[in-house]
This record gives C-alpha cells, structure tokens and sequence, in this order.
C-alpha cells in the first residue's frame, strides 16, 4: 500500500493584496527540498499573479472555492475551470466557513468536487465538528457522514485530500488533544477505506484548527496525519515555513 506524500496548504482566506506576493516568494525559497507537498491558496484574484510568480518552484497554488457548475448565470461566482485555466492546481472545499455562513450541505460539496475534477483541480475536501457536537458525543459519527456525503465516487482513482478541521478550534487558538485528534483522523481512514477500498491509504488526511508553529510537530507526527491546513499562520513566511519545517522535526 503508497504511504500518503504529506500536504502542507496554506488557506490565506480573504487576506492578502499583491503587497502578500512576496510572503508566497519567501515561502517558496523556504519549503525547497521539503519533503511534503506545499501548497498556498490564496484568495481567487491573486491565483493567476502568484502561479506564475511560483511556477518551477515546486509550490503549488490552490483556490477556495468553487461553484458547481462550469459556467453560467452566476454573479460573483467562479467555477473550477476559471480557477485552473489562471494557474491554480487545487481547491478548498466545504470549509466550515462555506457550510456555517453559505449553508453549503454535504450534497453541495459533493457537486462542488466533481465540478473540480473535471476541471483538473486536486480537492482538498474539509469534514469537522461543532462544539456542541463533540460535547453530545456524536463528534466522530457526524465527521463520518461528512466523510461519507462529500466524497462522490468519482473520486476513485483521483489524486485528493481530507482536511479534518474541528469547528471549534478554527481560529480559537485551542486544538484538540493528540489522542483526540488520532481518534479522529483513524475514523476517517476507515471510512475512507470503506469508501474507496485500499487506495484510500495513499489519501493524506490532514489537520486543520489552529496550527502553529509551536503545536505543529506535535501534530504532525500524531498517527494518520498527512499533514496540515493552516489558516492565520500561513499568511507570514517565517510561521508557515516553520510548520512546514515541523514535518522533519
């Protein structure tokens, strides 16, 4: 069974003005050599400045979203083949931002992912629990059904990713234990397998809920995680690469 190629992915969120470009180029001379695969998505009107600024440098640029459909009337949308034909070579998708304040459901996500892969985009699908839903128990069977409801079966055979975020420690400054989160992240591999059968080993599950450079090394060794996305921490060079650099740690 292929062992999963670590993803490090920066989501820069509605941050940045082309003044950030030069955050992209210090982490891209930074993360050379790395083991892991880097990724920084920025918000969509820098993806054509900052894949080309980044092209050769083994650092890939990725997107936050997209809408399900190729083309259309719909105002301020942007759709996957938008996304890819400006540079960019993955996409965020249901980040709890996009099911909490766009009442995107596990049906919308799965759409949303198809529409990436015929674009030719790499997802990185995120699944994650409220508060109250950790605290009522439920927090592993409602990250499942995420697992389960977002992930068409057109991705059999498809490079992607899973992003397990916790609702509740995005932008908290809190994270979950380390068993916590290995409970988590197991669960979520044996649905994969369940999903998509032995290739579903070589799917990097990554970690999402305030990373930093002081908890990353911690996290990043825990078992079945396949890397991170990093949201605040991302936007600085020295924070990024030092999460990336926690990898070898």
């Amino acid at each position: 069974m292929t062992a999963p190629v670590p993803l490090i992915a920066g989501n820069w969120k509605m941050n940045g003005l082309r003044a950030s470009l030069v955050e992209a180029a210090a982490i891209a001379e930074g993360a050379a050599g790395s083991p892991a695969r880097v990724a920084i998505c920025p918000p969509a009107v820098l993806i054509h400045q900052m894949s080309e600024m980044l092209a050769g440098s083994g650092v890939l640029v990725g997107g936050q979203d997209v809408h399900w459909e190729d083309a259309g009337a719909f105002t301020g949308d942007v759709s996957a083949q938008m996304l890819a034909d400006v540079g960019a070579k993955l996409v965020i998708l249901g980040h709890s931002e996009r099911r909490s304040g766009h009442r995107e459901t596990d049906e919308i996500v799965a759409r949303k992912v198809a529409a990436a892969l015929r674009a030719g985009l790499e997802p990185i699908v995120c699944v994650g629990e409220t508060l109250e839903e950790r605290n009522a128990g439920q927090a592993s069977p409602v990250v499942t059904d995420q697992v389960r409801g977002s992930l068409p079966a057109a991705l059999t055979g498809q490079p992607f990713s899973v992003a397990y975020e916790p609702v509740w420690a995005i932008g908290s400054g809190l994270t979950p234990s380390t068993a916590e989160i290995e409970e988590m992240h197991q669960a979520i591999r044996a649905t994969l397998a369940e999903r998509f059968g032995p290739a579903a080993q070589a799917v990097p599950i990554l970690y999402g809920g305030s990373v930093k450079p002081s908890n990353a090394a911690e996290i990043l060794h825990a078992a079945q995680v396949g890397g991170a996305l990093v949201g605040g921490a991302s936007l600085k060079a020295a924070d990024f690469l030092a999460i990336v650099r926690a990898l070898q740690a």
